[in-house]
């Protein structure tokens, strides 16, 4: 058994105010997990209106299935959300 965490940092453009910034991370934390069945949170940068942190975690049989499928949620991630640029991205596999 593999568990793999995505690491997105990203940068949320023309966010007045924390409200404004947890109003638009959560439908994509929502649709991430409606597509792909992954557990996501925000998990950094939860004072900044600017940027945020989120994490998606995922098991499979090997690491090399789970790696290719968070590497599909990053792909899916920036094909629905381009104005929420990602800044950096990181997969690890335990």
């Amino acid at each position: 058994m593999a568990v793999g965490i995505l690491t997105l940092h990203i940068s949320i453009t023309d966010c007045h105010s924390l409200k404004q910034k947890r109003g638009r991370i959560q439908p994509v934390l929502a649709r991430l997990h409606r597509e792909f069945n992954v557990a996501a949170a925000e998990t950094g940068l939860q004072d900044r209106r600017d940027e945020a942190v989120l994490q998606c975690a995922a098991l499979s049989t090997s690491g090399g299935e789970v790696q290719a499928f968070l590497q599909k949620v990053v792909d899916f991630y920036g094909d629905t959300w381009p104005e929420m640029e990602i800044l950096q991205y990181r997969i690890e596999c335990v």
